[in-house]
């Protein structure tokens, strides 16, 4: 039988610590090189056989490049969750050697959790929706600075103009004016930001349309059928494709809760048992989406002409799953509701059971792909 060596990597954007686990307990360090194609095979190639490495690193800023060439070079690569990494209590020592060695003795006794590495297609459609959601928080931003300066000066619209609304903003270009051109060249200043993130906006959000129609055939089912969900349009539905990549790669509901961070914190021993807040420890981007679309199921379940749009041509079985939500979800909004609980807790609470449902459709619709496919063929 072939030993494996384990390779442990602290990537950086101009080098690469790397350290090396020997089948028979040595743990070394072998230095740094340069993060550069050429380097990474050199060094392949001074370790030996490709298929008697293994080697891992920790997901960050420097994205999936390593883990394209290690496997182009036949090396069996795995990007693990930073937050996931063993740590001593009493280490208070920290260098790039020493990482790189923790990472390979941690790899190989099977410590590490290894995150999901997507394909082409899902990390370009992942790229084009995280920079739709950086203008949004853009936009933000810029409304609010809009909005506080006028405060400031005691400028408001008159009464039933909405914020942000056309006529809101025909009142700021027409009718606020300041005596001070200082002021009145901010006033103009913000309210040009503020257009320019709106724009921005609509530009990404029509690119994610396109996008989608050039989607794989698979990933365009899913969004079309996440959909049918109340509080659910294009956007989230994108959204939670781009980052989930294949739904039925989570073995349950309850892992795919757990992957988006909104599941209990716990601090238990013995007899004692004591939940807290949220962990957090998952992904950021889906556990947003899933909770603004909580919000939609304080009302009563009903379809509506927006939603009975986007139902058109899904599944029965889909259909069903959606309308079971919207009963099983309404409920327990009520029943956190009735019982005093804060509101944001309500809508992490109803977030977190959506995602039950979302892990349903998404593994009906890939599980009926995978059937319809052989028969294609």
């Amino acid at each position: 039988m072939k030993k494996v060596r384990f390779l442990g990597l602290d990537v950086h954007a101009e080098t690469i610590a790397v350290a090396i686990a020997e089948p028979d307990g040595e743990v070394r360090s072998l230095g740094f090189i340069p993060n550069r194609e050429e380097s990474v095979r050199k060094l392949i190639k001074k370790l030996g056989p490709p298929e008697q490495l293994q080697a891992c690193y920790e997901a960050g800023p420097t994205g999936y490049v390593l883990y394209w060439q290690l496997t182009g070079l036949g090396v069996k690569c795995e990007v693990v969750a930073p937050t996931l990494v063993p740590v001593k209590a009493g280490d208070r020592v920290k260098t790039d050697r020493r990482d790189a060695r923790k990472l390979a003795r941690s790899y190989r006794a099977g410590d590490l959790t290894a995150v999901w590495v997507p394909d082409e297609a899902h990390e370009a459609l992942r790229d084009l929706v995280r920079a739709r959601e950086a203008a949004k928080q853009d936009q933000l931003r810029a409304r609010h600075r809009l909005s506080k300066f006028l405060l400031r000066h005691g400028r408001r619209p008159a009464a039933g103009v909405k914020p942000w609304t056309l006529k809101y903003m025909d009142w700021v270009r027409q009718q606020v004016q300041f005596e001070q051109p200082a002021q009145d060249f901010t006033r103009l200043d913000y309210l040009h930001e503020v257009e320019h993130a709106n724009d921005r906006v609509q530009r990404l959000e029509a690119a994610i349309g396109e996008a989608v129609k050039l989607a794989p055939s698979q990933m365009r089912e899913v969004i079309q059928a996440l959909q049918a969900m109340r509080g659910i349009a294009e956007i989230s539905a994108v959204t939670i494709v781009s980052e989930l990549g294949q739904i039925s790669r989570f073995n349950g509901a309850r892992q795919l809760m757990g992957y988006s961070g909104a599941v209990a914190s716990e601090d238990s021993s013995g007899e004692r048992v004591r939940r807290g807040a949220i962990t957090k420890t998952g992904n950021a981007h889906l556990r947003r989406v899933v909770i603004e679309a909580a919000w939609a199921y304080r009302h009563k379940p009903a379809i509506g002409a927006a939603l009975h749009k986007r139902q058109q041509g899904v599944s029965e079985e889909v259909k069903e799953i959606a309308w079971k939500a919207q009963h099983r979800l309404h409920k327990r909004y009520r029943s956190l509701a009735a019982a005093g609980k804060n509101q944001q807790k309500i809508a992490t609470a109803v977030g977190r059971e959506l995602l039950g449902f979302i892990w349903a459709i998404g593994v009906k619709v890939e599980s009926n792909r995978s059937q319809k496919t052989p028969l294609a063929a």
